[in-house]
């Protein structure tokens, strides 16, 4: 597997593509088939991911096999802090530690911008994704229920691990 940051149109083209399939996959047992169509459009698509890296300090790591997208990470660097704002795999490729080496590049992303910790949020009905993270020394530091339009809402625990 090899990592590099999303660079081109045709990298945001590729991700936008690889973060619908996984939402329509993965979020259909925890939030409604409503939600995610609405999320991928406002979070995840071509446009909104664009906008995510030109607009708002947003940087995406691609995970490659060969020519072949199978995961992305998010990351947008705060005040202390980097907000870990996406993790996601292809089906086919989540059990074999891959998402560990995206944990791991974006630590060491967090680490070169001198934060003191990585957060994220996590849907409180993820169970797999809340595992995984306290397995990795993330803490649950604070619930919170944010309204993200046309009657949504994302009902999750922020999660949080202080760097060395």
């Amino acid at each position: 597997m090899q990592i590099r940051k999303c660079q081109s149109d045709e990298d945001i083209q590729q991700l936008a593509k690889l973060a619908n399939e996984i939402w329509h996959e993965y979020f259909i047992d925890i939030i409604s088939f409503e939600q995610i169509e609405y999320m991928v459009e406002k979070f995840q698509s071509y446009p909104a991911l664009k906008k995510a890296i030109e607009e708002e300090q947003y940087t995406y790591f691609l995970a490659f096999e060969e020519t072949e997208l199978i995961g992305y990470c998010g990351v947008k660097p705060e005040k202390e802090r980097l907000f870990l704002s996406k993790l996601y795999l292809r089906k086919d490729k989540r059990g074999q530690g891959l998402a560990s080496y995206l944990l791991k590049e974006a630590i060491k992303f967090a680490k070169e911008q001198n934060k003191q910790a990585i957060y994220l949020t996590c849907n409180k009905y993820n169970q797999h994704s809340l595992d995984v993270y306290h397995g990795k020394g993330f803490q649950d530091i604070d619930a919170v229920q944010t309204d993200i339009g046309r009657g949504f809402i994302m009902d999750d625990y922020i999660l949080e691990k202080v760097l060395s």
